[in-house]
């Protein structure tokens, strides 16, 4: 077990939603020399007859861009930890075209990183999976999406169609959680600070990590409460009473209408946000019968140059091992 923090989280990653529902500061509007500068680079690709994910940083440039870019990963590593970039106008790309641009802004980023076994680059969050099926991850349905921590340095989402109704964004700061855990249940501290097994869908693996984890001056977390119960069983090893205590704990003050910020992603939205200090929800929504009007959003998982240093017993995964 690590060291436990004693104090407080302070400064801008202890966000509480109440504050920030009349702050602005976390929307970005993209500038209209910002929207040509991504629109020379897609002409760039396609005038190379390349596509997703056959190209590289340079043969998408937007390298006048590199300062803006630099802004927003310092405000997801020492900052409030996500934002949100508005005004991309989505209804003039195509599905191909808005792979482009958003996977070129993850390679400026940083390095996208794989999110399945398959080798998946970008990920469709569409409601195209069973839910009756165990191995359906959720993102797959539209079903709500519990809170959780992805397994990256920072994640992002561009929206590209809204459902019929629902599907509401949900972000929880994790300093924030862990202010209410200290103030009001120290006694379930230490466990969060215990290595969990997490299993991963699609596999029969497993691995250790706390829930917390304090090193070199900063709070991490990680979090998805059904990979812990089923990491818990596929090591044949029950959660205690007082774990699913905690979890309970836990699960109340994320939902809590005064720590979450809640937010409806409008079309050619991209948020991002640093998966260590911030967790993501969505609520369940209802889609369109026609197929080309069903909600659509496209995610990434990027590795940055300028994340934090993880402590030993909280192993960092910046995705899938890419496929030999």
């Amino acid at each position: 077990m690590g060291i436990i923090l004693k104090q407080k989280v302070t400064g801008p990653a202890a966000w509480r939603g109440s504050d920030l529902r009349n702050d602005q500061s976390w929307i970005f509007q993209l500038s209209k020399e910002t929207i040509d500068t991504l629109d020379g680079a897609l002409a760039a690709v396609k005038d190379k007859g390349l596509s997703f994910p056959h190209f590289s940083r340079d043969d998408f440039p937007i390298h006048s861009l590199s300062e803006e870019l630099q802004r927003y990963a310092e405000e997801m590593e020492n900052g409030k930890g996500f934002l949100l970039l508005s005004g991309l106008p989505i209804d003039r790309y195509s599905d191909d075209d808005i792979n482009i641009i958003y996977y070129g802004i993850g390679l400026h980023m940083g390095t996208p990183v794989c999110q399945t076994l398959k080798g998946d680059l970008l990920g469709n969050v569409m409601n195209v999976g069973d839910i009756t099926k165990k191995e359906t991850r959720v993102y797959e349905t539209n079903a709500y999406l519990p809170y959780h921590t992805d397994l990256s340095d920072v994640f992002g989402l561009i929206c590209v169609r809204k459902a019929k109704s629902g599907g509401m964004t949900s972000l929880v700061s994790s300093g924030a959680v862990y202010n209410e855990i200290l103030e009001h249940y120290p006694e379930y501290l230490g466990i969060f600070y215990r290595p969990m097994y997490y299993a991963h869908l699609g596999t029969d693996s497993s691995n250790k990590a706390p829930v917390f984890s304090y090193h070199d001056g900063k709070l991490s977390c990680r979090y998805l409460r059904q990979y812990i119960e089923l990491g818990a069983e596929l090591q044949e090893r029950p959660l205690s009473r007082v774990e699913v205590e905690a979890l309970d704990v836990f699960d109340g003050i994320i939902h809590d209408e005064s720590i979450r910020l809640d937010m409806m992603l409008e079309p050619g939205d991209m948020l991002f946000a640093n998966n260590y200090s911030v967790m993501h929800s969505r609520t369940s929504f209802e889609d369109f019968e026609e197929p080309e009007k069903r909600r659509k959003l496209v995610r990434l998982w990027v590795k940055m140059a300028n994340a934090r240093k993880l402590a030993p017993d909280f192993p960092g995964q910046n995705g899938f091992p890419p496929p030999e």
